[in-house]
């Protein structure tokens, strides 16, 4: 049974509505009411359990009383619940809407991931070196190391975020974080690399141009698009699932991180060639996720708007 624990603080003036607003709804359980019993902010204690498949209705008439502005909600996932009268209201009230995403936490999340500390570019700049010895080596483990490294599917959602909602500080943050990492993650490769070649540590093999794994990632095609389209509907189905793992992390990097890497690589070799296709593999991917992770989010919310509309015509009077 997937539920949301909420604590809310509301002002006196305000409790009457939001007693109202939860109580009329049959999928808010265990609610509960302790008068002035709050202080910063001071208010009334308002405690209940929401199933997630009416918590954007719940949340949105909260906020729409004001009580985000004037008092606060928390949110508590539940991982465990053991309620016969939750499973009821589930089964009679919302049906297929039961796994409906909470889009409040779904955003949440992804507003949380969308701020670039300079941790952010310091793992930009180890996955790049990581990616790059990789290259070098031909070791396909090393390269799915760099994509587990790498952070920048979190500044790809909040860009497409920022896209989906008309907002541009976030979109311009995280194209700028986009870039800073990148070009932080290249700029470290290309150093490690001209080291490398300085100090003649590469292998024979790569001196001698057997490069199996660099082929594969500085040669864009029809099917690095396909792996780019296909990662950015992973992704965003994941958070919205609340699924995301270092697993959909390296499915979702595989195509960025190894890119930067090449053209680092690539550039301190002198192979020009490589470099400009790498390039290009970046910029289509990350154009690619941003693009389709944006309207994934849409089609998401519209697909489930339907689910819950088709859903109230059958359960209304």
């Amino acid at each position: 049974m997937d539920m949301l624990h909420v604590r809310a603080v509301s002002p006196p003036d305000l409790t009457g509505s939001v007693m109202a607003l939860l109580s009329a709804q049959p999928c808010v359980l265990n609610l509960s009411l302790r008068p002035d019993s709050v202080r910063n902010p001071d208010g009334d204690a308002i405690v209940c359990d929401v199933l997630t498949g009416v918590a954007n209705e719940v949340l949105r008439g909260l906020r729409d009383l004001g009580l985000e502005r004037r008092g606060s909600i928390v949110l508590d996932p539940i991982d465990t619940a053991f309620s016969d009268h939750a499973a009821r209201a589930g089964a009679e009230v919302l049906g297929s809407r039961l796994r409906v995403p909470v889009w409040e936490q779904v955003e949440a999340r992804i507003r949380a991931e969308g701020r670039y500390p300079p941790s952010f570019y310091l793992f930009m700049a180890i996955a790049g070196v990581i990616g790059a010895v990789g290259i070098i080596t031909n070791s396909q483990i090393l390269i799915v190391a760099a994509m587990v490294v790498g952070p920048e599917y979190a500044a790809v959602t909040s860009v497409a975020l920022g896209i989906d909602h008309r907002s541009r500080p976030p979109v311009r943050e995280g194209l700028a974080a986009l870039c800073g990492g990148f070009l932080l993650a290249v700029a470290a490769t290309f150093l490690f690399a001209l080291f490398v070649r300085g100090f003649a540590l590469q292998p024979r093999a790569f001196e001698l141009g057997l490069r199996p794994v660099s082929n594969l990632i500085n040669t864009p095609n029809f099917f690095s698009a396909v792996v780019a389209v296909l990662a950015a509907v992973v992704g965003i189905v994941s958070l919205t699932e609340a699924r995301t793992s270092a697993l959909l992390g390296v499915f979702i990097s595989v195509t960025t991180i190894p890119a930067a890497a090449d053209i680092g690589v690539s550039c301190a070799f002198a192979s020009w060639d490589e470099a400009l296709g790498s390039l290009f593999q970046l910029l289509l991917n990350i154009a690619v996720l941003i693009l389709v992770g944006t309207g994934t989010l849409k089609v998401q919310r519209a697909m489930w708007r339907r689910v819950s509309a088709h859903r109230t015509r059958r359960t209304g009077p």
